[in-house]
């Protein structure tokens, strides 16, 4: 095997939120989430209206930031988060809104 090989504790988590979450401020308050859980990635809103947020880091962070998406205490309203859950991708740099 080569190349760098992920840490065990090292997700990437892609969450597909729906409700009403674009135009409320959700992008930048799930930015403001991930950097302070030393997350990296984006959340960027899709056509549908859902915003889709994915994120990379420990496996720990990651499920806090779903946990925080799923509270309620969001910006806007979240019917819904679907999460799925895979190996580290790229590296990515920030966490950016798209």
């Amino acid at each position: 095997m080569t190349g760098p090989h992920p840490r065990r504790d090292e997700a990437r988590l892609s969450a597909w939120v729906h409700g009403h979450v674009q135009g409320v401020g959700f992008r930048w308050w799930t930015r403001s989430r991930a950097l302070e859980l030393g997350l990296t990635g984006f959340a960027s809103n899709r056509p549908d209206g859902r915003v889709h947020v994915v994120a990379q880091g420990s496996r720990e962070a990651c499920e806090k930031l779903l946990e925080l998406l799923r509270s309620g205490e969001t910006p806007g309203t979240v019917d819904n988060v679907i999460a799925d859950w895979n190996e580290p991708d790229a590296p990515m740099t920030g966490f950016s809104e798209r």
